[in-house]
């Protein structure tokens, strides 16, 4: 119980951080405002398509249009591209900060333990990233009530959780970027960096790519939502983002305890 009073107690220290500073304002202002740009594009590009397939479908045929494949999924598609820039944003300053403030020194004597420290930056960064999940989901809600064929919620859930697997990975890495440095622009931009490279690593997705290549396109982030985009929730699925962020948490941890040994 010691232990999770001192996370709960960091993870309360960062939110007053976060919402004490613009980051938090700007990182939820940026994700609503793209996330109603590109709800707004897919809605038209929805409706274009909907008088085209009806005009189809008066000539006795055509398929029937999905409001999750043709307007919910590519906003998801599009959000995570968006975390990509925002969970920088939210790393750069929880470790780089500290140790331009000095306060980094307080906090190692203080009792808690490397991992508890990690363990309250990472879940504060991520409550903060689920919140502007939330926040966007709330543009879908008038297609419920207006909607004739309402969508299926099941995508819509799964999707919402990929978004949030896939930004936990990026934040477990920043956090990890964030501890071997005291510049936070330096963090952040090295955050980035680091992560367009992971991104990259499903490009190489290829059924005619040799075994090398396809280990290196399984590493890619992106590979692992496509299905649970389209609702379908595969355990594999969640395993390789969870242990993702497990890998990121264990290097940040040993490089904080390398860095308190070293002082």
């Amino acid at each position: 119980m010691t232990a999770l009073r001192n996370v709960l107690a960091l993870v309360e220290k960062e939110w007053r951080h976060y919402f004490g500073s613009p980051i938090a304002y700007v990182a939820l202002f940026v994700w609503t405002l793209l996330y109603g740009i590109f709800f707004y594009y897919a809605f038209t590009y929805f409706l274009r398509q909907s008088v085209m397939m009806s005009q189809q479908m008066e000539l006795g045929g055509g398929p029937k249009i999905s409001i999750n494949e043709w307007m919910i999924r590519p906003v998801f598609h599009n959000m995570a591209v968006v975390a990509l820039f925002v969970a920088p944003m939210l790393t750069m300053r929880l470790f780089a900060e500290e140790k331009r403030q000095g306060t980094i020194e307080l906090l190692s004597t203080s009792p808690v333990t490397d991992l508890q420290i990690v363990l309250g930056k990472f879940l504060a960064a991520v409550g903060l990233y689920g919140l502007m999940i939330v926040t966007g989901l709330v543009n879908l809600l008038p297609v419920w009530y207006y909607a004739s064929s309402p969508p299926e919620w099941k995508p819509v859930l799964t999707g919402a959780l990929a978004l949030l697997l896939i930004g936990s990975c990026f934040i477990a890495l920043g956090l990890f970027v964030s501890t071997l440095t005291r510049n936070q622009i330096v963090a952040g931009i090295l955050s980035f960096c680091l992560l367009l490279g992971i991104w990259t690593l499903g490009w190489a997705d290829d059924p005619s790519a040799g075994p090398v290549m396809k280990v290196v396109a399984y590493l890619g982030v992106t590979n692992h939502m496509e299905d649970m985009m389209k609702g379908v929730l595969d355990l594999k699925d969640v395993v390789f983002y969870l242990s993702f962020v497990a890998f990121g948490l264990f290097l940040a941890q040993q490089s904080v305890e390398s860095q308190r040994w070293r002082a």
